[in-house]
């Protein structure tokens, strides 16, 4: 028998310092991303420029550099830390003739790979299809090379290469498939509020432990790996919270630095399950050194979707590996955990529970014997905290519904 091993491609990061953002965090995102995408990153790039230069992104002398760098280190594969225009991209394969992407390429690419239910598959398509449609005719070099590299995942590129017509039909036929999908969940949507069902929704920043997080609360067993978008389809499962309320949580897509538009424009109706739902989770890996920045990108995102106006719970994950989180500028109510080893669970489920709109009231109720049947409905649909028969009746300390509580209002002993 025999083992293919599949060596990883072997890349450089490239990048141009306009004073816009940090470079060098940029980069050191951009090198994450490529370890997900299994890439061998051998080396990096930067150059000082006022702006990018229109024809090949980086200046006439550093592409020579490059060239020269891809030639004596055997490079197969140059990572843009940017958005390069089709002419950008053809200009600098011809100058290296060494494959060339850019930032976006590779999220598609590795969204290509991490994509499992029907509608991820479809978004992802659709972002690749409009994002590759203006560049065909900058993408020959590329384009002729079929097989698994990063980059060339996903729809097959003799398609694309062959019938822009094609491109167009298909993109119209996802668009379509996928509005079908959205008005699916704005109905299913509309029925859970009808049915008063209070929806709480994980977001935050790509590798915080939002799955982690998932797992903990709820034993959904989502793929939880220190990877960048390890998960990229939404999770919905049930919560029963301390007061006995139970509420869908909904795990989404991670965030990264300079989303691409394209990615905000295919996954909009998975991130708008954050903009309706009661309370957001801001899930943040308090560990990190850029777990401002990581807040920021979020709040931002947020704010786009017109998040701000609803409880924002900022949980900071992964406290045990930190000694302070408090001078972090948080959004929202600030809550500590490990999610891997259940530290600060209990706390945030009460926190939780306390942002929600009150939908439960705790009350000393003195039922006659002849409402034996409500006690029960009330061990049912509330959380008893202690019950006791007394010659009088049955005298129970519960947490229940409030619509429940208003028809038993003759038997409230005490209230809370």
């Amino acid at each position: 028998m025999f083992e293919n091993i599949v060596e990883k491609e072997r890349a450089v990061l490239v990048s141009v310092d306009t004073g816009e953002f940090d470079v060098d965090i940029s980069l050191d995102e951009l090198e994450e991303l490529a370890n997900t995408a299994e890439a061998q990153v051998i080396g990096r790039m930067t150059q000082k420029r006022p702006s990018p230069d229109s024809a090949t992104y980086i200046g006439s002398g550093r592409l020579e550099e490059l060239k020269e760098f891809c030639e004596s280190n055997e490079v197969d594969l140059i990572i843009f830390d940017a958005e390069l225009s089709p002419s950008q991209q053809y200009n600098v394969e011809k100058a290296t003739d060494v494959r060339v992407i850019d930032r976006t390429t590779l999220i598609l690419d590795i969204f290509a790979q991490r994509a499992r239910s029907g509608e991820g598959k479809l978004q992802v398509e659709l972002a690749q299809l409009r994002y590759r449609l203006p560049r065909l005719r900058g993408m020959g070099v590329s384009m002729s090379r079929l097989g698994g590299g990063i980059g060339t995942r996903g729809p097959g590129e003799t398609k694309l290469e062959s019938d822009k017509r094609h491109i167009r039909r298909r993109i119209s036929a996802l668009e379509d498939d996928l509005k079908k999908l959205e008005e699916r969940r704005r109905l299913a949507g509309e029925r859970r509020k009808k049915n008063r069902v209070e929806t709480v929704a994980i977001v935050g920043y790509t590798n915080a432990g939002k799955s982690t997080l998932m797992n903990t609360l709820t034993n959904a067993g989502v793929l939880a790996e220190n990877k960048l978008f390890a998960t990229l389809d939404v999770t919905a499962r049930a919560l029963t919270l301390p007061d006995g309320r139970e509420v869908m949580l909904i795990d989404t897509v991670g965030l990264v630095r300079r989303l691409p538009h394209h990615l905000v424009e295919a996954f909009k109706s998975t991130l708008e399950q954050a903009a309706q739902a009661d309370v957001i989770l801001n899930v943040c890996d308090a560990s990190s050194n850029e777990a401002q920045e990581h807040l920021e990108v979020t709040r931002k995102i947020l704010e786009q979707l017109g998040c701000m106006d609803r409880p924002i719970i900022s949980v900071m994950n992964k406290c045990d590996l930190v000694e302070d989180s408090g001078g972090l500028a948080i959004i929202g109510t600030g809550v500590e955990i490990s999610a891997l080893n259940g530290t600060g669970i209990e706390k945030l489920l009460d926190v939780i529970s306390k942002s929600l709109v009150p939908t439960r009231s705790r009350v000393k109720l003195l039922l006659p014997f002849k409402e034996s049947g409500t006690a029960a409905r009330l061990h049912t649909d509330g959380v008893v905290h202690s019950e006791e028969y007394r010659p009088e009746g049955i005298f129970l300390d519960v947490t229940a519904p409030i619509e429940l509580l208003k028809k038993l209002s003759d038997y409230i002993y005490s209230e809370e």
